[in-house]
């Protein structure tokens, strides 16, 4: 009997393999016709098209464990200790990683005119996925822009403008987090720009990155039930090699729309966050420095959030003051092959104007952080290679009855990178 099954067990495998093979071959196949069609796009009338993309790996070490996302990738600061029974400090403990997920495609698209305005769009994904799904595509940009002269509208999702008044260069994805604001966001933006100055408007909505509420839970629904966009105008001066600018950011979000008491209500957390910045940029050197005042500015990677003034005792209706937090950054830049320089980030919690208590945000506990670090990289068509040291201390305390953190202690992280590039 044994006998008899066996032959037909092996024809039934025979079938499946066969089956595979040609499940192969048409996926093979519908690719290759994919990308073959992909010149003919290019021919749709009033319409070109930029494929574009990269292949990236990292591999990183940390000395410790940190307030990190993405696996590690998107390093913010170090974490507190946290002893055992023992006195031992269970996050004294080092990692080592290897990653690919900021591996990017996109597409740049210019399209006919509208009217007398030039047209453009821009879809970029990765393979970043989210905190708990790594991996998959992710959307990174996806806009269309709209320019005539030194006027342009864009409409969609890229960076937070906050980010993009003037951004570090460094091989850490972080790109100099939570000194610098990382983010991207929906927007409509208007720019107009001439040889001297450039002026910037948005209204922005969150995505992606979202405010921190109650309980320390993110959601979009804070600022969507707030009725009103984060605004954002930014001025620069450019002259010669040089450019200097100011920005102002303005934010309102509801935190809650019942108390805990069931009754209906309009909270309100208002916060208003001023920067400064400044590049200079000549031959193969560059420099470039920002500085920030922020309140409750944690949605882009930062650091912030805001305190409880008051309480109605029968509705339990709550008044709201947003925490400051100062923050600059230097990055100083040189070369071209070999390309290498130097970051250095400061920040520091100065707490809120009013007493505040039931504190809610990220790095409510700190009260200071600083980082520096140094990286070298070796740049040629299509490739890059790189090592980046990175060095950052936190101070961690206790908040006072302003929100400022006072009896700190420090933990400090080493953080070893080297990264690979194939750029298309």
């Amino acid at each position: 009997m044994l006998a008899s099954v066996l032959p037909n067990v092996s024809k039934i495998k025979r079938s499946l393999i066969e089956k595979y093979k040609n499940m192969c071959k048409r996926f093979v196949s519908f690719i290759l016709v994919a990308l073959s069609a992909l010149p003919l796009l290019a021919q749709k009338e009033g319409f070109s098209y930029k494929i574009y993309g990269q292949v990236r790996n990292d591999l990183y070490f940390n000395s410790r464990q940190n307030n990190e996302s993405v696996d590690g990738a998107l390093l913010s600061f170090p974490k507190p200790k946290n002893l055992d029974p023992a006195g031992e400090d269970i996050n004294g403990v080092s990692n080592l990683n290897f990653y690919n997920m900021h591996t990017r495609l996109g597409v740049d698209v210019t399209g006919p005119a509208l009217g007398n305005w030039k047209t453009s769009a821009k879809v970029e994904f990765d393979f970043r996925g989210s905190s708990s799904t790594l991996g998959i595509v992710r959307m990174r940009h996806a806009y269309f822009q709209l320019a005539n002269g030194g006027s342009s509208l864009l409409v969609g999702q890229t960076w937070h403008p906050l980010n993009n008044t003037v951004t570090t260069e460094l091989m850490n994805l972080n790109v100099g987090a939570p000194y610098q604001p990382l983010g991207r966001a929906p927007q409509i933006h208007y720019q107009y720009q001439d040889q001297a100055v450039k002026f910037r408007a948005a209204m922005i909505w969150q995505a992606q990155v979202a405010s921190m509420g109650p309980g320390n839970t993110r959601s979009r629904e804070y600022l969507r039930n707030s009725k009103l966009p984060e605004l954002f105008a930014s001025f620069d001066v450019r002259h010669e090699s040089s450019t200097l600018g100011l920005a102002v950011h303005y934010m309102s979000i509801a935190p809650r729309i019942k108390t805990d008491e069931g009754f209906k209500t309009d909270e309100r957390v208002n916060s208003l966050t001023l920067e400064a910045h400044g590049r200079y940029q000549k031959d193969l050197l560059t420099i470039s420095a920002k500085s920030f005042l922020s309140q409750n500015f944690n949605q882009a990677n930062g650091l912030g959030g805001y305190g409880v003034t008051s309480t109605d005792p029968r509705t339990g209706k709550k008044e709201y003051a947003p925490l400051r937090i100062s923050h600059s950054w230097l990055n100083i830049m040189y070369g071209k092959k070999w390309r290498g320089g130097a970051f250095l980030g400061y920040l520091k919690n100065l707490g809120a104007t009013k007493q505040v208590s039931e504190l809610v945000g990220v790095g409510t506990n700190v009260d200071q952080l600083a980082t520096a670090s140094a990286e070298l990289t070796y740049n040629i068509p299509g490739w890059k290679f790189g090592v980046e040291y990175n060095y950052t201390t936190a101070w961690y305390g206790t908040p006072d009855h302003k929100g400022r953190v006072k009896n700190t202690y420090d933990v400090s992280n080493h953080r070893l990178v080297f990264g690979a590039m194939f750029m298309f």
